[in-house]
């Protein structure tokens, strides 16, 4: 029983066997919601839109140190979900063209 607790301390394990979320993973999902979103803009607005919302909201829920950048990725996230929606209106089908 103390082989299996003194590992647990080293390696920052809990009882639940979960490891801590650490400051970086939330800057990480909270840059990664922002960047995706942004993408989501031009390419894959179906698949990138929700998540960037998902990863948004954990990184929010989480207490991110980059609460702003979060914040963008949430809003870009929607962004592209309203983009679909519109070009699902205007054109009857989910791609569209720059050029026209």
């Amino acid at each position: 029983m103390r082989l299996t607790e003194s590992r647990r301390r080293e390696t920052g394990e809990r009882a639940s066997g979960v490891r801590p979320t650490g400051r970086r993973d939330t800057e990480g999902m909270a840059v990664a919601s922002f960047v995706l979103g942004l993408v989501g803009l031009l390419v894959l607005n179906f698949f990138l839109g929700p998540v960037a919302i998902v990863l948004a909201v954990m990184a929010l829920r989480r207490g991110t140190p980059r609460r702003f950048r979060a914040l963008l990725g949430l809003w870009l996230g929607i962004a592209d979900i309203v983009v679909l929606a519109v070009l699902m209106a205007v054109n009857g089908g989910t791609s569209w063209s720059v050029l026209g």
